[in-house]
């Protein structure tokens, strides 16, 4: 590889592969030491293909949810077995990854933009701005897709497709629109434990000794040209888990805590 080489953003490879290697260095413990992370279906990372490869997951932080997955898709393709044991996994990361990330979340700060070198697709979220949501929704902004298009025609994008890290909120139609017009292999991951493990950015561990669930599903059977968005979109929901019906197994006073928890961290 040469030292300046790019990729299609413009990001050199060399600096983006050492950001890696400290980044995850630095985070290593958070999911294996501090926390433990349980991980299920490492085998089908193996099995997917360099490039086109849509992965879609519940959100409950801002940045920890996708250090984890560079984490096990980077382990997995180095032949670890459902675990993140010695990092040397990190040494020759794979450089096409990518993941979707509000404009507004990647900016605030020196370390977001820096973690935006490493692979962060920026997008203006249409129903959201300043940290509250919108009455009239914005244009999609056509560079957001076009990014996104560009992204899977060079490898593996991630995207959180209720955009919030609240729990069992609608899943967004952009991304069935994505799905459809581009047709990735698309990859489903449920993660849990998160949200109790870090702060609500995924920077801070304010938990320890929290067991972390990361199970990646096999690909979803999709009707590219038959399946409406709306089927699509629902689909993603039973997927990643955030289907209302997903409620009805959940103890109702359970959800009242979390409803209460989601609340308190809007201050």
């Amino acid at each position: 590889m040469g030292l300046f080489k790019r990729n299609p953003f413009g990001h050199i490879l060399f600096i983006k592969k050492w950001l890696i290697r400290i980044f995850g260095a630095l985070t290593h413990k958070r999911y294996r030491g501090f926390n433990d992370l349980q991980i299920e279906g490492s085998e089908i990372i193996k099995s997917l293909p360099d490039r086109n490869v849509l992965f879609i997951s519940n959100h409950q932080t801002y940045f920890a949810d996708v250090v984890a997955m560079f984490h096990v898709f980077n382990a997995s393709l180095s032949g670890r077995e459902d675990n993140i044991k010695n990092i040397g996994y990190l040494w020759q990361p794979k450089l096409n990854i990518y993941y979707v990330a509000a404009s507004e979340t990647m900016k605030a700060g020196l370390l977001p933009r820096i973690l935006a070198y490493v692979g962060a697709i920026s997008v203006e979220r249409t129903w959201r701005s300043g940290g509250k949501d919108v009455t009239e929704k914005r244009e999609v902004n056509p560079n957001d897709t076009e990014n996104i298009r560009i992204a899977l025609e060079d490898g593996w994008v991630i995207t959180f497709p209720q955009g919030t890290t609240k729990s069992f909120k609608p899943v967004r139609k952009g991304t069935a629109h994505i799905i459809k017009q581009h047709k990735p292999v698309v990859v489903p991951i449920v993660i849990d434990g998160f949200r109790r493990s870090f702060d609500k950015k995924g920077l801070r561990v304010k938990k320890k000794g929290i067991l972390q669930s990361f199970t990646i599903k096999e690909p979803l059977v999709i009707d590219y040209d038959n399946e409406s968005i709306e089927d699509i979109v629902e689909k993603v929901e039973y997927a990643i888990e955030q289907h209302p019906s997903f409620l009805k197994v959940i103890p109702a006073e359970e959800i009242a805590a979390q409803e209460e928890l989601n609340r308190l961290r809007e201050f």
